[in-house]
C-alpha cells in the first residue's frame, strides 16, 4: 500500500466528570439541577409521557428554565433545552450562559439519564460559539449520578457552525 492509500485515524476523547450525587456539585450547579428537575413538572408531554426540564445559569446569577412542549402535529413541539435557550436569547441577549442543567423522567418515576438530542446540541452550540466562554452541561444520570461536560462542543466533535458558512473565516 502506498503512502497516498493510507488512511488517517482521528481519535476523539470525551472527558465527563461523574458525581455520585447532586450534593457533590458546586452549590450553584446543584441548585441549577434542582431547578431543572422542578420544571419537568411543567412539561406538556401527553404523547411520550417523557418529561424534560432544562435550567440555564447566566453570568449574573439569573436562572432561566424551560420544559418540553409536545404537539399532536409532530414535529411542532420543542425540547426543554431549546425552549430555555431560545427564551434566554430573546430575553437576555447580552448575557453569557455559564451552564445548562437537564433532567428527565417518565411520568412520576425517578429521574432518568438523558442527554440532549442532536437538534438541542446544535442549538446550544450556536449559543456557545457566540459567547467568550464554554457552556457547561450538567446532566442527571442514573440513580443520583450527575454528569458534567465542560463544553457543548464536546458533544459535537465534528461540529457544524458559523465557520462552515462564512467564506471569509
Amino acid at each position: 500500500m502506498s503512502q497516498t492509500d493510507q488512511k488517517k485515524k482521528l481519535d476523539i476523547t470525551l472527558s465527563i466528570e461523574v458525581y455520585d450525587r447532586p450534593s457533590e456539585l458546586a452549590p450553584e450547579y446543584a441548585s441549577l439541577l434542582k431547578a431543572a428537575k422542578k420544571i419537568t413538572h411543567q412539561a406538556y408531554a401527553p404523547y411520550s409521557n417523557f418529561l424534560v426540564g432544562a435550567a440555564i445559569l447566566l453570568d449574573d446569577g439569573t436562572v432561566v428554565t424551560g420544559s418540553n412542549q409536545e404537539n399532536a402535529a409532530y414535529p411542532s413541539g420543542i425540547c426543554a433545552e431549546r425552549t430555555a435557550i431560545y427564551y434566554t436569547g430573546a430575553q437576555y441577549p447580552n448575557r453569557t450562559i455559564k451552564a445548562i442543567a437537564v433532567a428527565a423522567q417518565r411520568g412520576d418515576e425517578v429521574f432518568l439519564p438523558a442527554a440532549p438530542c442532536g437538534a438541542c446540541r446544535q442549538a446550544m452550540l450556536e449559543y456557545e460559539e457566540k459567547q467568550p466562554h464554554n457552556i457547561q452541561l450538567i446532566l442527571q444520570g442514573q440513580e443520583e449520578n450527575v454528569y458534567v461536560v465542560s463544553s457543548v462542543a464536546d458533544l459535537l466533535p465534528l461540529k457544524f457552525g458559523k465557520k462552515n458558512l462564512n467564506s471569509g473565516e
